[in-house]
């Protein structure tokens, strides 16, 4: 896997690279000072980012909640109280430095291991008005109209639907690529909903089939102006 390195110390990035060695499939491309700079390098061909979090300007939350790489991430970070916020934006893993050779060989894994099921392009098939999805070592048919909504849990969705839910190796961003945006809406960072099951939307939550799920704040305006306000009825 190809990696690249954003860390605003020097001496960390040279501590991610002697760890990176000690694995086979790592592959070096660069390292970078800081997430501008870094992210107008990452293209396709870069599988994993190594990404600090305290860094001046732009720090490491701030840069995947507004560019949001095309890459794995993998963060690296001497402060363990941003870990839940980390793991809201869907990063692989969360390394709190000094760095233990076994913990980042276990958080290595876990990226290539998910970057496995994402090349094997056989957990979520779209066809017409239905999605399969595989959840128990099996192929499950859903049709669009019977999923409520999806509730991301790091490196997985469970799947919520109104006789059954279904946990599949996923996590939001790449689900939600895959679904008709006419159909499913992002509305916060740990919800994506079926808009056929809204009941009604208050200032900080959407009702969905009963279930109350928290509204984001950088996801409302957009959900409010493409799903409620383009079929208000106006006076």
């Amino acid at each position: 896997m190809n990696y690249i390195i954003i860390d605003d110390e020097p001496v960390a990035r040279q501590g991610i690279r002697l760890l990176a060695d000690q694995i086979s499939y790592l592959n070096y491309i660069a390292e970078y000072p800081n997430p501008i700079l870094g992210h107008e390098h990452i293209s396709p061909n870069i599988d994993l980012l190594f990404l600090d979090i305290e860094m001046p300007g732009l720090n490491g939350l701030e840069y995947l909640r507004s560019l949001n790489p095309n890459a794995g991430v993998i963060l690296t970070t001497a402060y363990p109280q941003h870990a839940l916020e980390a793991f809201e934006l869907d990063v692989i893993d969360y390394l709190v430095k000094p760095i233990k050779l076994a913990r980042f060989i276990k958080a290595v894994e876990r990226a290539r291991d998910i970057k496995t099921l994402r090349a094997s392009n056989t957990e979520v098939e779209i066809q017409s008005e239905e999605i399969y999805i595989k959840a128990d070592r099996q192929y499950h048919k859903l049709k669009y109209s019977d999923i409520f909504y999806i509730k991301g849990m790091k490196d997985y969705v469970l799947i919520h639907t109104g006789t059954k839910k279904y946990m599949t190796a996923l996590n939001l961003s790449t689900i939600m690529k895959q679904l008709p945006d006419s159909k499913f809406a992002r509305i916060s960072k740990s919800y994506i909903i079926n808009t056929q099951h809204i009941k009604l939307v208050g200032t900080d939550y959407v009702d969905v089939a009963g279930e109350e799920l928290n509204l984001g704040i950088s996801y409302k305006e957009n959900f409010i102006q493409k799903h409620v306000k383009s079929t208000l009825l106006k006076r």
